[in-house]
């Protein structure tokens, strides 16, 4: 079934984010194998010159790695998984604060609403 995709944001990059996202999520384990570029292209609806662009993006970033005949591997290096992972946090709050003071929001405001938030169990 061929996936949703933003017009403004390359493919491959939003297939980069979602494959990141799974690895965050524990979809997709460290060590375990990634779909062919063939099946990720069909389950995707794009080209498989797209799936090679995000396998090769995020192979030069360590969060994959080839293997010769045995396909592409999320890394097996807790440390390269942790820089994903904070960086990805950094990026969504970056997002968060930057769309809450344009909406006019104090950074006191801010804390406020998200100590509730998390306080009210919307975890």
């Amino acid at each position: 079934m061929a996936e949703l995709f933003n017009p403004s944001v390359p493919i491959y990059l939003q297939l980069c984010e979602r494959i990141k996202n799974k690895i965050i999520r524990g979809e997709i384990g460290m060590g375990e194998r990634l779909p062919s570029v063939r099946d990720l292209a069909i389950d995707s609806g794009v080209n498989p010159n797209t799936v090679q662009r995000t396998y090769r993006e995020l192979e030069e970033t360590g969060i994959v790695e080839k293997k010769r005949g045995q396909g592409t591997f999320v890394t097996e290096d807790p440390a390269i998984l942790h820089q994903m992972r904070e960086e990805l946090k950094a990026s969504h709050i970056t997002l968060f604060v930057s769309e809450m003071r344009e909406m006019g929001y104090s950074e006191t405001e801010m804390l406020d609403g998200l100590k509730l938030y998390l306080d009210r169990g919307h975890v």
